[in-house]
């Protein structure tokens, strides 16, 4: 089957509808089974020994009055444990020596009976350090900082094009400010576990992860063993936001611990506290935008240099500025990005990793841009729509950022808005309304491979290792088989989770379904090929994700436009938010259900990001104090009133066969550049750095 053919649009039938979620009766009765939950007999429970000084070495561990306690099986420590194959990725490369590259590193193990055993046992352990100098300041006036190789997602670190400088100072209309975001931490409902059981050379892990065959891939080369002898099974994921997309510490922790006691399951689960330390993180951002304009708002200059950290022990860039290289065209642009690498943990993917951070300071710089040139916010952003991807040059796949403006703005009643700011009062309260853009890529990830048979029920048994985060994977897989299969959805039984199954890509970048749904459309035409209509009982194909030739020849992104009215105290500086709105451009919706729970979600998450979260380092310890719902706050059902989303009727035919281009993604990116516009509008006051606090709003 050659690609175009493997990438014909499907027919939809089951594709489009409302569909209930698959595994929602199991979820709500308690059947569906978590990593933690797996009926396993005779489990061992093992629980960290952290660093408490941000670098230098261990000097010993007095294990003595621990190894006494009744229920301990086993002290793991860099004098005993088993020794791993592969240092390349330092996060994992725990217990095989006596340095600390960060406060809250593992040191050492204990395993026991019961958690509360271990737990104690881990107390009674006694440390000695030799204590370094360590560094974890991160300002932009470092004489260290450095350009990686590039950043995340493999972008260029820079990106220049005509003599911005020359342009900015030529510019009839020019701003000039900097923008910061904080250290924000993924906090998914059910925190990283891992079950651990080492048999015979193999391991079975049961994991909360994003991507099952890629953390075996992962931890195969550490253990020196082949990936096939580590089976990971992972049904149900209790959401991620991308701290699961990748093996962290507790995934090697579990299975050193198993090989400690083998035969034995060995259960791993990080604390609420634990995840501000061992599970990644969004990395705080100081961002310098300059944008040049004529009196008309037609840009002239572009330039978003971004300072960010990284940690010293594992490089992470996040791709902050790369936004900006697609969103709106201007003959001379500059991206750049700076790395300051400190003793601090690892930060990772955090929910549109780059996009997020980098459009709160890009739309917020548009605003103050709109605003000098005495234009509406929504007018500004339609003149300079650009016609093709101002990076590349290529044509878009589609595009209709203008389209999401206009509806939006139709809908939200934006022209009943005033135009100055501080004008509109009630009861004590400012009220004011704001806009921002939001963008995110298409992503396929390649290597997907779906699997198909025919049973004697009549049923089609559909296989392939992908994963359900909470984000209606089970579901919208099963319509999308249905469609290619061109049968009703009571005639799939869908198979997920699990490295027995035929191999899957990771849940990440907005790619999952676009990359699994790819694979099984080709498995469900190669079926047909092969065995017709009236398939024989035991009939099978597989196929893999094909090529799409228009990936090379097109941009694929992703648009919206988030409107937001906030009221804000004039006595206490408190913001609420009574209404937002997001408005999507992101091909065909595969089902309205999931889809508006994940573009609300993620709005959610970025009022929360707007108004409430910040992970405080405290540089003098290199730790994280706020490490805790009671001290990192995000938004609860309180803080949430009227959220609404709704997305433009289309299809993207280069895509994929689906016409998708992912949604789990775009929701939050626009959002705390709304809020933040609205609270300008409401109060006359201009909050560059997040979150946006009353103390930020008073005097």
């Amino acid at each position: 089957m050659n690609a175009d053919a493997a990438n014909a649009p499907l027919r939809t039938r089951a594709i489009g509808q409302p569909l209930a979620r698959i595994e929602g009766h199991a979820k709500v009765t308690g059947a569906a089974r978590y990593a933690w939950e797996h009926d396993l007999s005779d489990p061992l429970y093992a629980y960290p020994l952290q660093a408490t000084i941000a670098r230098g070495r261990v000097v010993s561990i007095d294990a003595e009055a621990a190894r006494a306690l009744e229920g301990v099986l086993a002290i793991i420590t860099p004098d005993n444990a088993p020794k791993l194959q592969s240092d390349e990725n330092k996060e994992l490369w725990i217990l095989q020596s006596d340095g600390i590259g960060f406060r809250g590193q593992f040191i050492g193990a204990v395993v026991a009976a019961s958690l509360e055993v271990a737990r104690h046992a881990v107390d009674l352990l006694r440390v000695q350090y030799e204590e370094e100098f360590h560094d974890a300041d991160l300002r932009a006036d470092r004489n260290d900082l450095y350009a990686p190789e590039c950043v995340n997602a493999g972008y260029p670190t820079d990106s220049v094009e005509g003599d911005v400088d020359a342009a900015l100072q030529a510019a009839e209309v020019s701003i000039d400010h900097t923008y910061t975001t904080p250290m924000e931490h993924n906090n998914p409902m059910e925190t990283h576990t891992t079950v651990a059981i080492w048999n015979d050379g193999h391991f079975t892990l049961y994991g909360s992860t994003q991507g099952a065959h890629s953390l075996r891939k992962t931890l195969a080369p550490l253990f020196g063993i082949d990936a096939d002898a580590i089976r990971v099974i992972a049904p149900h994921v209790g959401g991620g936001f991308g701290s699961k997309g990748t093996a962290h510490a507790h995934d090697v922790l579990a299975c050193l611990a198993a090989q400690a006691v083998p035969g034995r399951p060995v259960k791993v689960t990080l604390t609420r506290q634990q995840m501000f330390q061992l599970a990644g993180y969004r990395t705080p951002t100081i961002q310098r935008i300059r944008l040049g304009a004529d009196r008309e708002g037609r840009l002239t200059a572009i330039a978003h240099d971004v300072i960010e950290q990284t940690s010293r022990i594992k490089e992470f860039a996040e791709q902050t500025a790369v936004p900006t290289r697609i969103m709106y065209a201007a003959p001379s642009r500059r991206t750049t990005h700076r790395l300051a690498a400190l003793d601090v943990p690892v930060p990772s993917w955090m929910r549109a990793p780059g996009e997020t951070p980098g459009m709160f300071a890009l739309e917020t710089a548009m605003d103050e841009l709109a605003i000098a040139c005495g234009l509406d916010p929504v007018e500004l952003r339609v003149r300079n729509d650009p016609a093709t991807d101002p990076e590349s040059g290529k044509p878009w796949s589609h595009r209709d950022l203008v389209g999401c403006l206009r509806e939006g703005a139709r809908r939200f009643g934006w022209d009943r808005r005033d135009r100055a700011p501080r004008t509109r009062e009630r009861h004590g309260w400012l009220i004011g309304t704001g806009v921002a853009a939001a963008t995110y890529p298409r992503y396929r990830m390649p290597g997907s491979v779906a699997a198909i048979r025919y049973g004697r029920d009549g049923r089609y048994a559909v296989r392939i290792g992908a994963v359900d985060i909470g984000t209606g994977t089970w579901t919208a897989l099963t319509q999308i088989a249905a469609d290619a299969l061109e049968c009703p959805v009571e005639s799939i039984v869908l198979a997920i989770g699990d490295t027995d199954l035929p191999n899957a890509t990771v849940e990440g970048g907005s790619s999952g379904v676009s990359s699994w749904g790819t694979a099984i459309v080709a498995a469900a035409r190669a079926f047909r090929d092969h065995h017709g209509r009236d398939p024989k009982v035991g009939a099978e194909a597989s196929a893999a994700s094909p090529d799409n030739p228009d990936e090379e020849r097109l941009a694929m992104h992703s648009f919206g436009a988030q409107f937001a009215e906030v009221m804000v105290n004039a006595a206490t500086g408190e913001v609420r938010v009574p209404r937002m709105l997001g408005v999507f451009s992101v091909g065909r919706i595969l089902n309205p259900r999931t889809a508006r729970s994940q573009f609300i979600g993620g709005m959610t998450m970025g009022l929360s990001m707007a108004l409430l979260e910040h992970s405080v380092m405290d540089a003098r310890f290199g730790e994280v104090v706020t490490h805790d719902f009671a001290e990192y706050h995000v938004a609860a059902h309180a803080d949430i009133e009227d959220v609404d989303a709704i997305w433009l009727d289309e299809s993207d035919p280069h895509s994929n066969a689906m016409g998708s281009r992912g949604i789990g993604e775009i929701g939050i990116v626009g959002a705390a550049a709304a809020i933040g516009n609205a609270v300008w509008h409401a109060t006359g006051i201009r909050v560059r750095d997040l979150p946006i606090t009353p103390d930020k709003l008073l005097g």
